[in-house]
Protein backbone atom coordinates (compact mmCIF):
# COMPACT_ATOMS: atom_id res chain seq x y z
CA UNK A 1 0.00 0.00 0.00
CA UNK A 2 1.38 3.47 -1.07
CA UNK A 3 2.59 5.21 2.48
CA UNK A 4 0.44 8.27 0.85
CA UNK A 5 -3.00 6.72 1.42
CA UNK A 6 -3.01 7.20 4.92
CA UNK A 7 -2.49 10.63 4.90
CA UNK A 8 -4.63 11.12 2.07
CA UNK A 9 -7.62 9.13 4.09
CA UNK A 10 -7.28 11.88 7.24
CA UNK A 11 -7.10 14.72 5.14
CA UNK A 12 -10.11 13.55 3.71
CA UNK A 13 -11.89 12.94 6.56
CA UNK A 14 -10.76 16.45 7.90
CA UNK A 15 -12.31 17.68 4.97
CA UNK A 16 -15.41 16.35 5.14
CA UNK A 17 -15.73 17.57 8.92
CA UNK A 18 -14.92 20.80 7.87
CA UNK A 19 -17.72 20.64 4.96
CA UNK A 20 -19.86 19.83 7.93
CA UNK A 21 -18.99 22.63 10.11
CA UNK A 22 -19.62 25.40 7.37
CA UNK A 23 -22.92 23.81 6.80
CA UNK A 24 -23.45 24.61 10.41
CA UNK A 25 -23.13 28.34 10.47
CA UNK A 26 -25.62 30.99 11.05
CA UNK A 27 -26.51 31.54 7.00
CA UNK A 28 -27.00 28.14 6.02
CA UNK A 29 -28.19 26.33 9.08
CA UNK A 30 -31.69 27.40 7.85
CA UNK A 31 -31.60 25.28 4.83
CA UNK A 32 -32.64 21.59 4.60
CA UNK A 33 -30.10 18.80 4.76
CA UNK A 34 -27.26 21.50 5.03
CA UNK A 35 -25.16 18.69 6.85
CA UNK A 36 -25.34 15.97 4.52
CA UNK A 37 -24.66 18.31 1.73
CA UNK A 38 -21.67 19.95 3.16
CA UNK A 39 -20.49 16.71 3.69
CA UNK A 40 -21.13 16.20 0.21
CA UNK A 41 -19.31 19.06 -1.21
CA UNK A 42 -15.98 18.59 1.42
CA UNK A 43 -15.73 15.18 0.12
CA UNK A 44 -15.96 16.31 -3.16
CA UNK A 45 -13.19 19.10 -2.78
CA UNK A 46 -11.01 16.81 -0.89
CA UNK A 47 -11.69 13.98 -3.84
CA UNK A 48 -10.60 16.35 -6.10
CA UNK A 49 -7.17 17.33 -4.56
CA UNK A 50 -6.40 13.36 -4.14
CA UNK A 51 -7.33 12.79 -7.70
CA UNK A 52 -4.65 16.11 -8.58
CA UNK A 53 -2.34 14.69 -6.15
CA UNK A 54 -2.28 11.72 -8.03
CA UNK A 55 -2.08 12.58 -11.56
CA UNK A 56 0.90 15.21 -10.41
CA UNK A 57 2.70 12.08 -8.92
CA UNK A 58 5.73 11.98 -11.31
CA UNK A 59 6.23 15.87 -10.84
CA UNK A 60 9.44 16.62 -8.91
CA UNK A 61 9.99 19.58 -6.64
CA UNK A 62 12.80 20.62 -8.84
CA UNK A 63 9.98 20.61 -11.96
CA UNK A 64 7.13 22.63 -9.62
CA UNK A 65 10.03 25.15 -8.55
CA UNK A 66 11.15 25.24 -11.89
CA UNK A 67 7.13 26.02 -13.06
CA UNK A 68 7.39 28.56 -10.20
CA UNK A 69 10.12 30.52 -11.49
CA UNK A 70 8.97 30.56 -15.31
CA UNK A 71 5.35 31.57 -14.33
CA UNK A 72 6.70 34.58 -12.25
CA UNK A 73 9.65 35.42 -15.38
CA UNK A 74 6.56 35.09 -17.90
CA UNK A 75 3.90 37.16 -15.69
CA UNK A 76 6.54 39.97 -15.20
CA UNK A 77 7.84 40.55 -19.02
CA UNK A 78 3.56 40.29 -20.22
CA UNK A 79 3.44 42.88 -16.99
CA UNK A 80 6.49 45.27 -18.76
CA UNK A 81 4.05 44.83 -22.05
CA UNK A 82 1.40 46.08 -20.42
CA UNK A 83 2.73 48.99 -19.17
CA UNK A 84 4.73 49.68 -22.22
CA UNK A 85 1.62 51.72 -23.74
CA UNK A 86 0.96 49.68 -26.78
CA UNK A 87 -2.69 49.40 -26.05
CA UNK A 88 -3.84 52.26 -24.25
CA UNK A 89 -6.40 53.75 -26.55
CA UNK A 90 -8.02 49.69 -26.87
CA UNK A 91 -11.60 49.74 -25.57
CA UNK A 92 -11.78 48.54 -21.44
CA UNK A 93 -13.39 45.00 -22.48
CA UNK A 94 -11.17 44.43 -25.48
CA UNK A 95 -7.78 46.11 -22.93
CA UNK A 96 -9.30 43.30 -20.55
CA UNK A 97 -9.17 40.26 -23.11
CA UNK A 98 -5.58 41.78 -24.36
CA UNK A 99 -3.90 41.39 -20.79
CA UNK A 100 -5.39 38.41 -20.25
CA UNK A 101 -4.11 36.55 -23.23
CA UNK A 102 -0.85 38.27 -22.31
CA UNK A 103 -0.32 36.87 -19.16
CA UNK A 104 -1.77 33.36 -20.24
CA UNK A 105 1.07 33.29 -23.68
CA UNK A 106 3.73 34.36 -21.51
CA UNK A 107 3.26 32.75 -18.31
CA UNK A 108 3.03 29.67 -20.91
CA UNK A 109 6.10 30.47 -22.26
CA UNK A 110 8.42 31.14 -18.85
CA UNK A 111 6.80 27.78 -17.56
CA UNK A 112 7.67 25.70 -20.84
CA UNK A 113 10.99 27.33 -21.02
CA UNK A 114 11.96 26.83 -17.65
CA UNK A 115 11.07 22.83 -17.74
CA UNK A 116 13.13 22.76 -20.68
CA UNK A 117 16.22 24.38 -18.68
CA UNK A 118 18.69 23.20 -16.67
CA UNK A 119 20.48 24.66 -13.26
CA UNK A 120 23.56 25.76 -15.59
CA UNK A 121 20.99 28.19 -17.45
CA UNK A 122 19.89 29.86 -14.16
CA UNK A 123 23.12 30.71 -12.91
CA UNK A 124 23.23 32.53 -16.63
CA UNK A 125 20.22 34.20 -15.07
CA UNK A 126 21.21 34.93 -11.49
CA UNK A 127 24.68 35.46 -11.98
CA UNK A 128 27.07 33.90 -8.98
CA UNK A 129 24.34 32.09 -7.99
CA UNK A 130 24.37 28.10 -7.79
CA UNK A 131 21.09 26.29 -7.06
CA UNK A 132 22.54 23.54 -5.13
CA UNK A 133 22.91 22.47 -1.78
CA UNK A 134 26.06 23.11 0.05
CA UNK A 135 25.68 19.35 2.37
CA UNK A 136 24.75 17.64 -0.93
CA UNK A 137 27.42 14.79 -0.32
CA UNK A 138 30.33 14.39 -3.37
CA UNK A 139 30.10 10.92 -3.40
CA UNK A 140 26.98 8.46 -4.41
CA UNK A 141 26.49 5.29 -4.54
CA UNK A 142 23.19 3.70 -6.36
CA UNK A 143 23.23 0.29 -6.06
CA UNK A 144 21.43 -1.99 -8.40
CA UNK A 145 19.74 -5.12 -7.83
CA UNK A 146 22.33 -7.71 -9.08
CA UNK A 147 25.34 -5.75 -7.35
CA UNK A 148 23.27 -5.77 -4.22
CA UNK A 149 22.66 -10.21 -4.95
CA UNK A 150 26.37 -10.00 -5.84
CA UNK A 151 27.37 -8.47 -2.63
CA UNK A 152 31.47 -7.87 -3.39
CA UNK A 153 29.71 -4.40 -3.24
CA UNK A 154 30.22 -4.64 0.86
CA UNK A 155 33.37 -6.04 0.63
CA UNK A 156 34.81 -3.01 -1.42
CA UNK A 157 33.04 -1.13 1.05
CA UNK A 158 34.20 -2.55 4.23
CA UNK A 159 37.60 -2.41 2.64
CA UNK A 160 37.52 1.49 2.03
CA UNK A 161 38.00 0.80 -1.88
CA UNK A 162 34.53 2.36 -1.91
CA UNK A 163 33.28 5.51 0.13
CA UNK A 164 30.16 7.61 -0.14
CA UNK A 165 26.64 7.32 0.38
CA UNK A 166 25.13 4.34 -0.63
CA UNK A 167 21.30 4.91 -1.62
CA UNK A 168 19.03 2.30 -2.72
CA UNK A 169 15.48 2.66 -5.10
CA UNK A 170 12.67 2.06 -3.10
CA UNK A 171 11.97 -0.16 -6.85
CA UNK A 172 14.99 -2.03 -6.87
CA UNK A 173 13.70 -3.17 -3.40
CA UNK A 174 10.19 -4.37 -5.10
CA UNK A 175 12.31 -6.02 -7.40
CA UNK A 176 14.12 -7.76 -4.64
CA UNK A 177 11.16 -8.71 -3.00
CA UNK A 178 9.65 -9.94 -6.63
CA UNK A 179 12.82 -12.63 -6.71
CA UNK A 180 12.91 -13.59 -2.81
CA UNK A 181 9.03 -14.67 -3.27
CA UNK A 182 9.56 -16.49 -6.62
CA UNK A 183 8.41 -19.87 -7.32
CA UNK A 184 11.73 -20.89 -8.01
CA UNK A 185 14.63 -22.39 -5.40
CA UNK A 186 17.32 -20.45 -6.76
CA UNK A 187 15.96 -17.25 -7.49
CA UNK A 188 14.43 -16.96 -4.23
CA UNK A 189 17.68 -18.07 -2.75
CA UNK A 190 19.16 -15.01 -4.57
CA UNK A 191 16.22 -12.63 -3.42
CA UNK A 192 17.17 -13.62 0.00
CA UNK A 193 20.74 -13.30 -0.72
CA UNK A 194 20.28 -9.54 -1.67
CA UNK A 195 18.15 -8.65 1.89
CA UNK A 196 20.88 -9.82 3.24
CA UNK A 197 23.80 -8.06 2.10
CA UNK A 198 21.61 -4.96 2.48
CA UNK A 199 21.29 -5.83 6.07
CA UNK A 200 25.55 -6.07 6.17
CA UNK A 201 25.29 -2.68 4.50
CA UNK A 202 23.29 -0.65 7.16
CA UNK A 203 24.96 -2.49 9.66
CA UNK A 204 27.67 -1.09 8.22
CA UNK A 205 28.19 2.00 10.97
CA UNK A 206 31.00 3.83 9.00
CA UNK A 207 28.60 3.92 6.26
CA UNK A 208 24.99 5.40 5.50
CA UNK A 209 22.29 3.70 3.59
CA UNK A 210 19.09 5.57 2.14
CA UNK A 211 16.46 4.10 0.72
CA UNK A 212 15.22 6.58 -2.20
CA UNK A 213 11.58 7.05 -2.62
CA UNK A 214 11.94 8.68 -6.12
CA UNK A 215 10.03 6.59 -9.19
CA UNK A 216 9.53 7.58 -12.74
CA UNK A 217 5.90 5.96 -13.24
CA UNK A 218 6.54 6.96 -16.88
CA UNK A 219 9.46 4.31 -17.63
CA UNK A 220 8.21 1.21 -17.12
CA UNK A 221 11.78 -1.03 -17.01
CA UNK A 222 14.12 -0.74 -13.80
CA UNK A 223 16.85 -0.01 -15.71
CA UNK A 224 15.56 3.11 -17.51
CA UNK A 225 14.88 4.13 -14.11
CA UNK A 226 18.24 3.55 -12.40
CA UNK A 227 19.92 5.58 -15.42
CA UNK A 228 17.53 8.75 -15.36
CA UNK A 229 17.53 8.99 -11.34
CA UNK A 230 21.33 8.27 -11.40
CA UNK A 231 21.72 11.21 -13.89
CA UNK A 232 18.76 13.37 -11.48
CA UNK A 233 21.24 12.39 -8.56
CA UNK A 234 24.47 12.88 -9.98
CA UNK A 235 25.59 9.62 -8.65
CA UNK A 236 27.63 6.17 -9.82
CA UNK A 237 25.40 3.88 -11.34
CA UNK A 238 26.99 -0.09 -9.39
CA UNK A 239 25.97 -3.06 -11.14
CA UNK A 240 26.81 -6.18 -12.89
CA UNK A 241 24.73 -5.93 -15.69
CA UNK A 242 27.10 -5.28 -19.14
CA UNK A 243 23.92 -3.70 -21.14
CA UNK A 244 22.71 -1.46 -18.34
CA UNK A 245 26.25 -0.01 -18.00
CA UNK A 246 26.79 0.79 -21.70
CA UNK A 247 22.95 2.25 -21.72
CA UNK A 248 24.29 4.29 -18.91
CA UNK A 249 27.95 4.90 -20.92
CA UNK A 250 25.30 6.35 -23.99
CA UNK A 251 23.77 8.63 -21.61
CA UNK A 252 26.31 10.13 -19.81
CA UNK A 253 25.91 8.53 -16.56
CA UNK A 254 29.04 7.42 -14.57
CA UNK A 255 28.74 3.43 -13.98
CA UNK A 256 30.89 0.88 -12.49
CA UNK A 257 30.54 -2.80 -13.67
CA UNK A 258 32.37 -4.82 -10.95
CA UNK A 259 33.07 -7.66 -13.51
CA UNK A 260 34.82 -5.43 -15.39
CA UNK A 261 36.67 -4.32 -11.60
CA UNK A 262 37.64 -7.54 -11.08
CA UNK A 263 38.83 -8.67 -14.08
CA UNK A 264 41.32 -6.06 -13.73
CA UNK A 265 42.18 -6.74 -10.61
CA UNK A 266 43.32 -10.07 -11.41
CA UNK A 267 46.80 -10.55 -11.49
CA UNK A 268 49.16 -10.97 -14.22
CA UNK A 269 50.80 -14.58 -15.03
CA UNK A 270 53.85 -15.13 -15.68
CA UNK A 271 55.27 -17.77 -17.65
CA UNK A 272 57.63 -20.13 -15.52
CA UNK A 273 55.69 -18.87 -12.40
CA UNK A 274 54.56 -21.48 -10.04
CA UNK A 275 50.94 -21.75 -8.66
CA UNK A 276 49.35 -23.93 -6.33
CA UNK A 277 45.80 -25.04 -7.07
CA UNK A 278 43.67 -28.28 -6.96
CA UNK A 279 42.82 -30.09 -10.04
CA UNK A 280 38.93 -31.02 -9.99
CA UNK A 281 38.17 -32.53 -13.22
CA UNK A 282 40.09 -33.87 -16.11
CA UNK A 283 40.60 -31.69 -19.32
CA UNK A 284 39.58 -32.04 -22.97
CA UNK A 285 42.61 -33.28 -24.12
CA UNK A 286 44.30 -37.10 -23.09
CA UNK A 287 45.94 -36.17 -20.07
CA UNK A 288 44.75 -33.00 -19.01
CA UNK A 289 43.88 -31.34 -15.52
CA UNK A 290 41.22 -28.64 -15.04
CA UNK A 291 41.94 -26.13 -11.95
CA UNK A 292 40.55 -23.14 -10.76
CA UNK A 293 42.92 -19.78 -9.53
CA UNK A 294 41.39 -18.13 -5.80
CA UNK A 295 40.00 -15.46 -8.33
CA UNK A 296 38.76 -18.09 -10.94
CA UNK A 297 40.77 -18.37 -13.79
CA UNK A 298 40.48 -21.53 -15.31
CA UNK A 299 44.24 -23.12 -15.65
CA UNK A 300 44.64 -26.35 -17.93
CA UNK A 301 47.39 -28.78 -16.40
CA UNK A 302 49.56 -30.86 -18.74
CA UNK A 303 50.08 -34.60 -17.49
CA UNK A 304 47.22 -33.26 -14.48
CA UNK A 305 44.78 -35.93 -15.45
CA UNK A 306 46.16 -38.30 -12.77
CA UNK A 307 46.08 -35.71 -10.43
CA UNK A 308 42.65 -35.41 -10.14
CA UNK A 309 41.00 -34.03 -6.30
CA UNK A 310 44.37 -33.49 -5.40
CA UNK A 311 46.28 -30.27 -4.11
CA UNK A 312 49.49 -29.78 -6.24
CA UNK A 313 52.04 -27.48 -7.54
CA UNK A 314 52.40 -26.41 -11.59
CA UNK A 315 54.80 -24.11 -12.99
CA UNK A 316 52.94 -21.51 -16.15
CA UNK A 317 53.80 -21.89 -19.67
CA UNK A 318 51.77 -19.65 -20.90
CA UNK A 319 48.42 -17.29 -20.93
CA UNK A 320 45.37 -16.74 -23.65
CA UNK A 321 43.78 -14.21 -23.94
CA UNK A 322 39.63 -15.35 -24.15
CA UNK A 323 36.10 -13.27 -24.59
CA UNK A 324 35.55 -14.93 -20.66
CA UNK A 325 38.87 -13.42 -19.30
CA UNK A 326 42.65 -15.39 -19.30
CA UNK A 327 43.24 -19.05 -20.01
CA UNK A 328 46.74 -20.59 -18.63
CA UNK A 329 48.26 -23.60 -19.33
CA UNK A 330 50.63 -25.16 -16.89
CA UNK A 331 52.78 -28.20 -16.37
CA UNK A 332 53.11 -30.01 -13.25
CA UNK A 333 56.65 -30.06 -11.60
CA UNK A 334 58.09 -33.24 -11.09
CA UNK A 335 58.89 -32.29 -8.02
CA UNK A 336 54.97 -32.15 -6.54
CA UNK A 337 53.46 -34.48 -9.41
CA UNK A 338 53.44 -38.27 -7.50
Amino acid sequence: MNPLWPIRILFLGLCIVAGYAVSMAPDYVSQQHNGILGMIIGFGFGGLLIAVDEMLKGFSLRAFSATTFGLLLGSLVALLVDHSGLFEGAEPNARWLIRLSLFLSFGYIGIVLAMRSNKEDFSLIIPYVRFSPQNKPDNLLLLDTSVIIDGRIADLIETHLIEGLIVVPRFVLLELQQIADSVDDIKRARGRRGFEMLNRLQQNTKMEVRIHDGDFPDEKGVDAKLVRLARNLNAKLFTNDSNLAKVASLQSVVCVNLHEISYLMKAAMIPGETVQLKIVREGRDKGQGIGYLPDGTMVVVNNGQSCVGQQIEAQVVSTVQTGAGVLVFAEVKLESGK
